[in-house]
């Protein structure tokens, strides 16, 4: 069995789930939408430049979902499911997924993005086993603070390191699939990096390397 390695955004779906559910607690009057938005506009330029400072970001994503009970942040997440979530499917994406299941792959969705917001993404998937960063919950609430390494650039390396020792699992025939250039470290490690309607320092990094590019759009 080979592991599938899926990155969420902008590679399974037509979009950053991340930015997009700020907009969406924008449009639902829940936070100040000109500072909020003007924040996270900038926290999303950073990313796409590579110069993300993750806990920062963690920090001012998570702030938001502290104001809430789990129950009512699980209605929130059904809203911004079937009114942003549902749009960005892909049906490209879904058979792609679906050829590395008849193979008998195991799949893994590894993402920067909270666990929150990616975890109904990825089981709407079909997909049951995902790598994601992760805010502090405490007495059933979240904090606001991150929880342990979050899932970007090296991080998804250490994090998949991890996660391989528990599950006694390997990366011998290891398949990845990314848009991002920040996805580059855990691309060089695995045995079949895939480039995924890329961004262009990964398109370029990808032509250099010989990596396959593709587009599930």
């Amino acid at each position: 069995m080979s592991l599938a390695i899926f990155d969420l955004d902008n590679t399974l779906i037509a979009g950053d789930s991340d930015h997009a559910w700020g907009e969406f607690i924008i449009a639902e009057g829940i936070v100040d939408g000109e500072a909020f938005k003007t924040a996270n506009d900038k926290f999303y330029s950073d990313y796409e430049n590579g110069t993300l400072d993750i806990h920062a970001y963690l920090r001012f994503a998570l702030a938001p979902l502290t104001r809430f009970s789990m129950a009512e942040l699980g209605q929130l997440h059904q809203r911004f499911f079937e009114r942003v979530i549902k749009p960005m499917l892909l049906p490209k994406a879904e058979a792609l997924i679906t050829e590395h299941r008849e193979k008998g792959d195991r799949i893994l969705v590894i993402t920067a993005t909270n666990r929150f917001v990616t975890e109904p993404i990825v089981q709407a998937l079909g997909i049951s086993e995902i790598l994601a960063s992760e805010g502090e919950i405490v007495g059933n609430r979240y904090t606001g603070e991150p929880a342990g390494i979050p899932c970007f650039q090296h991080g998804k390396v250490t994090r998949l390191n991890s996660w391989l020792e528990q599950q006694c699992a390997s990366l011998d025939g290891s398949w990845f699939y990314s848009d991002s250039a920040n996805d580059l470290p855990l691309l060089e490690v695995v045995d079949h990096p895939v480039a995924v309607d890329p961004d262009s320092r990964l398109r370029q990094t990808a032509i250099k390397r010989g990596w396959p590019i593709i587009s599930l759009r």
